[in-house]
C-alpha cells in the first residue's frame, strides 16, 4: 500500500485548497492541466504550497477534514511552519482515541 500525503494548493487569487494522495507530484500535475477537483479549475496559475506525508488513507482523510476546518490564518500559519503540523497529527489521534472511548 503506497502512503498518503496531505497537500495544499495555491491559486492565482490567494485561495488554499486541501488534498489528499499517493502521489503529490502527479496530482499537482492533474489540478495544473485543469482535472481533478472543480475548485482549481480556472483559478490561473497554481503553486503547490505544502504537501506532508500523513500515513494511510483513513488518517489522510480525517486529516484533511480537520484541515479544511481552519481558517484562512490557521491554514497559514501551517504552511509557514509557524503551525505545527505534528501537533495536528497528534489531535486527530487523540480526538479519534476519545471518540472511540466515548
Amino acid at each position: 500500500m503506497s502512503p498518503w500525503y496531505l497537500y495544499l494548493v495555491r491559486t492565482l487569487d490567494n485561495r488554499l485548497y486541501t488534498g489528499i494522495t499517493t502521489d503529490v507530484e502527479r496530482r499537482f500535475s492533474q489540478h495544473q492541466a485543469g482535472k481533478g477537483a472543480k475548485a482549481l479549475r480556472g483559478r490561473g496559475e497554481l503553486t503547490l504550497a505544502f504537501s506532508h506525508l500523513v500515513g494511510d488513507r483513513s488518517s489522510a482523510l480525517r486529516l484533511e477534514y480537520r484541515i479544511k476546518q481552519l481558517t484562512k490564518a490557521q491554514k497559514e500559519m501551517l504552511v509557514k511552519g509557524a503551525l505545527s503540523f505534528e501537533d495536528l497529527l497528534a489531535s486527530l489521534q487523540t480526538s479519534s482515541e476519545i471518540k472511540t472511548l466515548g
